[in-house]
């Protein structure tokens, strides 16, 4: 008896008896390569099976694309968010900083101001001044001698000198 193969839509029909044939080589061929894989390190060979999908189209979908725009239109918020927050701590960071710096700037200013009050006190002190006088050999003035601008005039006292213009000027 002949056995006959037809090929209808891509699925093969044959008398059942070859099928059985097919499924007894096929077992024996798997069972072959078990004993093979637990005899050991066996070399592997890899076949290279290519795949042609230059005719396969994407369907658009709208309701993914809304999806995806609405979760890539949430991360954009969400990452503002976060920028803006990490923004405003470094700057608070940064002010702070600042702050001190200018804190103990006002010591340092403060420190010196006191040394230059104590300076200028130790510089005006009269007993200092009078010592210095009468190392530079200067005496203690006569009464009429010191003549002071803002004092009232008095007829008998000396009187400081006054320059008047010969020529008005204009």
């Amino acid at each position: 008896m002949a056995t006959q193969v037809i090929a209808t839509n891509g699925i093969i029909t044959a008398p059942r008896q070859s099928m059985e044939a097919i499924a007894a080589e096929r077992n024996l061929s798997l069972f072959a390569q078990q004993q093979r894989a637990r005899r050991g390190p066996t070399p592997e060979v890899f076949f290279v099976k290519r795949f042609d999908n230059s005719r396969l189209v994407k369907a658009a979908d709208p309701q993914r694309v809304r999806e995806m725009r609405t979760f890539a239109c949430a991360m954009a918020v969400l990452f503002a968010l976060v920028m803006v927050y990490g923004w405003q701590h470094f700057s608070s960071i940064e002010y702070g900083y600042r702050v001190e710096s200018e804190k103990q700037q006002v010591v340092q200013l403060e420190e010196q101001n006191r040394q230059l009050r104590l300076t200028e006190a130790q510089l005006a002190d009269p007993a200092r001044i009078d010592r210095m006088a009468r190392q530079l050999g200067l005496n203690v003035p006569q009464p009429g001698q010191v003549v002071r601008p803002d004092a009232s005039v008095d007829g008998n006292g000396p009187v400081m000198a006054k320059m008047t213009p010969a020529i008005p000027l204009r």
